[in-house]
């Protein structure tokens, strides 16, 4: 027994089932050997002991397998395992032209002219092979998905030779494809097979077979008696030079048919030329003869009926060849004979004209009762499902279930793409197969989120899509650039044409300027940092020596002022401890007059020292003041008092670190104030600069360690006389 599983031969596993007819069962296996898929066809159990089965079996293999063709399947193998008769072939990868025709039909002519075609050539070979195949039909036709038509099951093929006259009572094959003198049972030769394959022709262009009737016996009466009706009655679309093909080869007389498949491969080859389109219906000799049309051919059977004297002889000579109408003579035969020898043959024939027109009469009627009337099906293509199928039950039509849905860029969702029949007349309840469209076939929205913003465009691009939207957005945990959200959401459908997309794109964490910290204490700083998000940890305020005021913030990091930074940003601080060790401070009393005593002049001071170039202050004077002025060297910067006096240069005291004596705690700059040092008594006249240094214990000078210095005094008559010496000490320019 063949079973799932099973290791024929030991060689060919069967993986599946795929197929069968009334004789074999057929499965796809896998070739163990050479690691390839094949077919293989079974002899069913109840006919592995027929012997006539098996021969047939055997013929099939042996007819294949002496054909080498691309549209003939190939036999690879026979064999046989106990009492399971097998034969391996070919697998084909696809379906036959029977369900093709029943899900699509009628085809495009282009189509199934090119599969006829296909056909056509390999009945042709099989012909020059001397093999009849006897049982060409639509089930026997495979189409790979590459298109490739292969002819399979030659199980009841012949050599065309005098074995093809089909013996009494054993006519083989599919009635509704029989030819004519197939159904007789008479030689059957290349002829059949082209009458066959115009009837495959003729139903994959309407979709319907040429004769129909309720038992075999009244479809092969139709291919004897009856003329069928023309194809483009049926499908008006087929062009007349395709139509002519299936008249041809339809012929009920084999003489009026192509003479060979190879003639009717090269008409096919030209039937779609434009100038053969509209060629005029081919007409035969016989056309004309009406009582060739009208002919009634009194029996199927072939055999010719034996005379008495025939019977009696039969008798006499062997028991094995009494016929069938001496066995219903029964003992007649035995007595003597009165009556004319003409009166037994007519009586028989009259009878049987009888009864044939009885039984054709009866198929007529019984017809009429069942069959119903045809309608013309009206074409509904572009209308919506709904109208289509109240249009169609109209008609008096049924819309086939399931409806047949596929995308389409050019019609709109629920509109009718085709339908199978159309512009055509059929039966009053016929199915009618539609196929709506679902709308353009629109691409699935992948999910963006977390790549980068140009790549993601890129892809959207790729599947057409038109209208991308960026928005931008601030974000602490995704860095800039990438896709933070979409919409619409990932997984859903979306029209490339009129869809906006939009992509949510992260600026990266929010940033601000950097708040200047410079000149703050640590209380003020730290409220600053606080009040903008920032981050101040303790080990992040360092204690330094440095130029600037003791305990006020003089360096920040990791911004400078106005410098973007983001929340949360670690800031570092420098707070000054003092001046460093080898600084020295030194005040110096800076006397200064105005330009005309009791008039008003501007005075400002600019300094420079170790702790940087700044100005002191600006003063208004009507009288000679003094000003303490602070200065604060390092061995690396002295220091310098620069003079104004109604903004033009008055005078520039340079003080240098060598000078300056060590103080052992120096203090910072006092705040300038409006109310002047009275001058020293030994102040110079004429407006020269006075340096008294003092001992520290009075003595000329303005307090211990202090410097004194005059600028700028005036004469009686108010005028300035210019510049008098200085003690040794750098006037600037303008002194002498």
């Amino acid at each position: 027994m063949s079973t799932i599983g099973h290791v024929l031969g030991g060689r060919y596993e069967l993986l599946s089932r795929v197929g069968g007819g009334g004789m074999a069962l057929v499965y796809k296996a896998r070739d163990v050997l050479l690691n390839r898929f094949v077919a293989v066809k079974v002899l069913r159990q109840q006919f592995m002991h027929d012997d006539e089965f098996v021969r047939r079996f055997r013929r099939e293999a042996q007819s294949a397998a002496a054909l080498s063709h691309p549209n003939i399947v190939s036999i690879y193998d026979v064999g046989q395992e106990e009492d399971t008769h097998y034969i391996v072939m070919e697998y084909i990868d696809g379906a036959n032209l029977n369900e093709i025709i029943r899900e699509r039909a009628p085809l495009p002519v282009n189509e199934a002219v090119r599969i006829a075609s296909q056909i056509c050539d390999a009945l042709d070979h099989a012909h020059h092979s001397q093999i009849i195949h006897r049982d060409i039909k639509p089930h026997n036709i495979l189409i790979g998905t590459n298109g490739r038509v292969k002819v399979t099951d030659f199980g009841i093929a012949r050599a065309a030779t005098s074995s093809t006259i089909t013996q009494t009572g054993s006519v083989v094959g599919s009635v509704h494809y029989f030819s004519p003198e197939h159904a007789k049972g008479v030689a059957t030769g290349e002829k059949s097979d082209i009458y066959s394959l115009g009837i495959v022709l003729y139903q994959m262009l309407t979709g319907r077979l040429p004769f129909l009737g309720e038992s075999p016996i009244s479809v092969a009466l139709k291919h004897l008696q009856e003329p069928f009706e023309d194809p483009k009655l049926v499908n008006p679309s087929i062009p007349q030079s395709v139509e002519n093909v299936i008249l041809r080869a339809m012929r009920k007389n084999p003489n009026e048919r192509y003479a060979t498949a190879q003639d009717m491969l090269d008409d096919l080859a030209t039937c779609l030329q434009p100038q053969r389109l509209n060629e005029p219906k081919v007409r035969f000799p016989s056309d004309a003869d009406e009582e060739e049309q009208t002919r009634v051919i009194p029996a199927i059977r072939p055999e010719r009926r034996p005379s008495d004297e025939e019977t009696l002889a039969g008798k006499g000579s062997s028991k094995s060849r009494v016929s069938a109408a001496g066995e219903r003579d029964g003992g007649a035969a035995d007595k003597p004979r009165k009556r004319k020898k003409w009166v037994l043959p007519v009586v028989f024939g009259v009878i049987a004209a009888v009864l044939i027109g009885v039984l054709i009469w009866a198929v007529i009627a019984l017809k009429g009762q069942l069959t119903s009337s045809d309608v013309q099906v009206p074409t509904v293509v572009g209308s919506t499902l709904q109208a289509a199928t109240e249009t169609l039950e109209k008609a008096g039509l049924k819309v086939a279930d399931p409806v047949l849905y596929e995308p389409s860029q050019d019609v709109e969702k629920d509109v009718v793409i085709r339908q199978n029949k159309q512009d055509m007349p059929v039966k009053s309840g016929s199915l009618i197969t539609l196929t709506v469209s679902l709308g353009k076939e629109l691409p699935t929205l992948d999910d963006y989120t977390g790549k980068l913003y140009d790549d993601a465009v890129a892809a959207l691009k790729a599947q057409g899509a038109q209208h991308i939207q960026q928005n931008p957005q601030f974000s602490a945990d995704s860095p800039a650039g990438t896709v933070l959200s979409q919409t619409p959401a990932a997984g859903g459908t979306y029209d490339p044409e009129k869809d906006t997309i939009t992509l949510n794109v992260s600026k990266g964490p929010e940033s601000f300027p950097m708040p200047n910290l410079i000149g703050m204490s640590l209380s003020e700083a730290r409220a600053e940092l606080t009040k903008n998000n920032l981050s101040l940890p303790n080990d992040k305020v360092l204690q330094e020596p440095s130029f600037t005021t003791k305990g006020k913030v003089f360096k920040q990091f990791p911004a400078e002022q106005n410098e973007l930074v983001t929340p949360g940003t670690e800031v570092t601080i420098w707070i000054s401890s003092g001046y460093p060790a080898d600084a020295k401070e030194k005040t110096w009393n800076v006397t200064v007059s105005p330009a005309v005593e009791g008039q008003t002049s501007t005075i400002k001071f600019l300094l420079s020292d170790a702790r940087g170039d700044s100005e002191w202050g600006t003063k208004k004077i009507k009288t000679t003041q003094t000003f303490p002025i602070s200065l604060v060297v390092s061995p690396d910067k002295d220091g310098q008092i620069t003079v104004m006096r109604d903004d033009q240069f008055l005078d520039r005291i340079t003080v240098p670190y060598a000078d300056v004596q060590q103080t052992p705690t120096p203090t910072p700059t006092p705040t300038p104030t409006d109310e002047p040092t009275p001058p020293p008594d030994d102040t110079a006249a004429g407006g020269t600069i006075t340096e008294e240094p003092g001992d520290g214990n009075g003595g000329g000078q303005d307090g211990a360690g202090n410097e004194n210095a005059s600028v700028g005094a005036v004469n009686d008559k108010g005028k300035d006389p210019g510049k008098g010496k200085d003690k040794g000490k750098d006037k600037g320019p303008g002194n002498p």
